[in-house]
């Protein structure tokens, strides 16, 4: 009994220690997308806030992006692989324009997921919803809602979506070239520990090419 015990001990820390692995854990991009920064590590979540998934990854992604070194960037970019999710991708960046993304994007989700009073995929009630807990005046939400700049962030987003060769959300795509995600990895936790196994080789991968080649 004591051996079969150590035996299930020693499993159950290969399973801990094992590195993640390229075409299960994670994989490339389908194309490579251009970063920022390209002194920096970028991490994009993909998200959609009618995604149950996405709002259970909320309290683990905020407590990972307080931890994150300086050499790292996060954005989150709205998922839009249709238009059925383009409702909260123009809230998502009608907040942002609108000075209220910090403020109203945590109450989105709680709105849609623990209130559930309102309708991910209906655009008259995101208005409607943003304009109350925003208190701002409703002429001018409409019209950040309608604008050139929203629907040009919008069509980023989709070729973000398409680019990164993403089948759902939440999706973390790291420095345009590698993508993962709760499903690939496993759960939430494992595609964040997936990330930072990704973004560790890629720091080193950029140390190995700023030091000169010994003669």
């Amino acid at each position: 009994m004591k051996k079969f015990l150590t035996a299930l001990m020693l499993l159950a820390s290969f399973s801990v220690m094992a590195e993640p692995q390229m075409g299960k854990d994670f994989d490339r991009t389908a194309q490579t997308i251009n970063t920022d920064n390209p002194n920096k590590i970028e991490v994009i979540e993909l998200f959609w806030y009618g995604c149950g998934h996405c709002h259970s990854m909320e309290a683990p992604i905020n407590a990972w992006i307080k931890k994150l070194p300086a050499d790292v960037t996060f954005k989150r970019v709205p998922g839009l692989p249709h238009q059925a999710w383009a409702p909260m991708a123009k809230t998502y960046y009608a907040m942002e324009t609108l000075g209220v993304l910090e403020k109203l994007h945590t109450p989105l989700f709680e709105a849609i997921h623990t209130k559930k009073t309102l309708n991910p995929t209906d655009e008259k009630a995101a208005i409607a919803w943003v304009t109350q807990q925003s208190g701002l005046d409703k002429r001018k939400v409409e019209e950040v809602f309608g604008s050139f700049a929203t629907n040009t962030s919008l069509n980023r987003a989709a070729n973000i979506f398409r680019s990164s060769g993403a089948t759902g959300v939440p999706s973390l795509i790291i420095n345009g070239q590698f993508i993962t995600s709760s499903t690939m990895a496993g759960n939430n936790d494992a595609a964040l520990k997936t990330a930072d196994y990704i973004i560790a080789n890629i720091r080193a991968d950029k140390a190995r090419a700023a030091t000169p080649a010994k003669k």
